[in-house]
């Protein structure tokens, strides 16, 4: 196998030519092998030239260069994006990649830094690094570092952020860790602050035999997860929080996307779900919440995080539509619902408890939910948080290992 020494360092050239080989620069005097990689969509004169030009990328458009020559910049963009993604994942030399862009060359870049295998450093330097990220960086583990001032020319503060920048890189390919051979299968776990006691409950029963990956049920978690669902590097699923749903389906900020569990009907997976933190959406501060939500129940977990209490339709509404979902699942499913209560705050006493709301889940879900020997629907009379249902948890995953 080659061996992944060269960072590749990317950017339209026609308007950052200067800065990406400043970094280049900087790269060379560590010894550090590069490729720089324009992908122009305009023609243009200059002194810098590339190691792969604009137009061998555009050749690995499916449609040819001429989908990206096409004259119309915004439909340029989008072919180029297409065309980068199609030949970088065709490079079997990438030991990192750094890119430097505005809003358009972020766009051309992240796409195919997110189709790269996690662990390969993947550097943005952007000018929208300061603002919500989170399209940029997907599921996977982009780095994006603000630049502070625009990617547009060099100077005193540009020369400071992308030094910095060099040396990121640097440092992540002279000081590589070894690949560690893993000596169990991975699980995947998904946990939020009030599901927490049920995640660390589980995991200790599970890491004898299993590497657990507790993915922080965010949005970006959720995708993470099934990401590596759908490239089957998971034995098992353990999606005990499932609130990423909420969100989604009700304006918060912590969403999934029409895909959620998408990837466990296209893997098979082994898995079971639950219902955690199905009592609540995301917002940001108080300020942030729209008008239509003013007058709900909420509760200020902490100064920028507002949660919202879900309400019976709302409730009704999630269970169809997780149903919906896992009914098109094929593989060992288990979905366990723990009666009383979603979530540390939705339990008897507590802020968000509403028996009513909860029964209007488990109801609209066991209405919808289609039942067959390998997916089953498991009701207990307990806490999601409690010692009781987290072993009937761990009886039922290793039930169902065993069966496999």
């Amino acid at each position: 196998m080659q061996n992944k020494t060269i960072a590749y360092l990317v950017t339209t050239l026609n308007t950052k030519g200067e800065e990406i080989f400043y970094v280049k620069q900087l790269l060379n005097a560590l010894n550090i092998s590069t490729c720089v990689v324009d992908l122009s969509t305009q023609e243009y004169q200059s002194n810098y030239h590339p190691d792969i030009d604009a137009a061998t990328v555009a050749s690995h458009h499916p449609l040819g260069q001429n989908a990206v020559f096409c004259g119309d910049r915004g439909k340029a963009m989008i072919a180029m994006a297409a065309a980068f993604k199609n030949y970088l994942a065709k490079q079997s030399d990438i030991g990192a990649i750094i890119g430097l862009g505005g809003s358009g060359g972020t766009a051309l870049i992240t796409p195919a830094m997110q189709s790269l295998p996690i662990g390969i450093p993947k550097l943005m330097v952007s000018t929208m690094a300061s603002g919500d990220i989170s399209g940029y960086i997907g599921a996977s583990d982009i780095a994006m570092m603000y630049s502070v001032t625009d990617i547009a020319g060099l100077n005193v503060i540009s020369r400071k952020v992308l030094t910095n920048a060099a040396h990121f890189i640097a440092g992540t390919m002279l000081f590589k860790a070894p690949d560690i051979v893993a000596d169990k299968p991975a699980i995947g776990l998904t946990m939020f602050g009030v599901t927490t006691p049920c995640v660390q409950s589980l995991t200790p029963k599970l890491h004898d035999k299993y590497d657990c990956l507790v993915f922080h049920a965010t949005g970006s978690g959720g995708k993470a997860m099934e990401k590596l669902a759908d490239s089957h590097l998971l034995c098992g699923v353990l999606d005990m929080t499932t609130t990423e749903v909420c969100d989604f389906l009700f304006d918060g900020v912590l969403a999934c996307d029409q895909d959620r569990f998408g990837a466990i009907a296209r893997s098979q997976v082994p898995y079971i779900g639950s219902c955690g933190a199905l009592d609540m959406v995301n917002f940001g501060s108080p300020d942030t919440i729209p008008e239509k939500y003013k007058h709900r129940h909420f509760y200020p977990h902490n100064p920028q995080v507002t949660l919202m209490r879900t309400t019976v339709d709302e409730n009704r509404k999630m269970g169809q539509w997780i149903a919906s979902k896992l009914n098109q699942c094929q593989g060992e499913v288990r979905f366990i619902i723990p009666k009383a209560g979603f979530s540390a705050l939705d339990i008897a006493g507590g802020d968000f408890w509403d028996p009513d709301a909860d029964r209007a889940f488990i109801d609209a879900f066991e209405k919808t939910f289609i039942q067959t020997p390998k997916r089953q629907l498991i009701k207990l009379p307990y806490h999601i948080n409690s010692p009781e249902f987290c072993s009937h948890v761990i009886s039922e995953f290793k039930q169902l290992m065993s069966a496999i």
